[in-house]
């Protein structure tokens, strides 16, 4: 069989992920709500979702979010 062609992984750029303001460091990402801090939504095109548990908040056309748990 012949070799399946894979895209190059992207890498996340760490200056995209903070915002620095004078001498204070802030994350832009929101932290999930099950896991507590240190853990982060990943943006998805129409959902955050927490890469340890699973927990997922979708956004609607109309801009409200909705939470699923898995």
């Amino acid at each position: 069989m012949a070799k399946k062609k894979t895209k190059p992984k992207r890498s996340i750029k760490p200056h995209t992920l903070y915002e620095i303001s004078g001498s204070t460091i802030k994350r832009k990402n929101k932290t999930c709500p099950k896991c507590g801090k240190g853990i982060y939504l990943a943006k998805h095109s129409n959902r955050l979702t927490c890469g340890k548990c699973g927990y997922s908040e979708f956004e609607s056309k109309s801009g409200e979010k909705k939470s699923e748990q898995k």
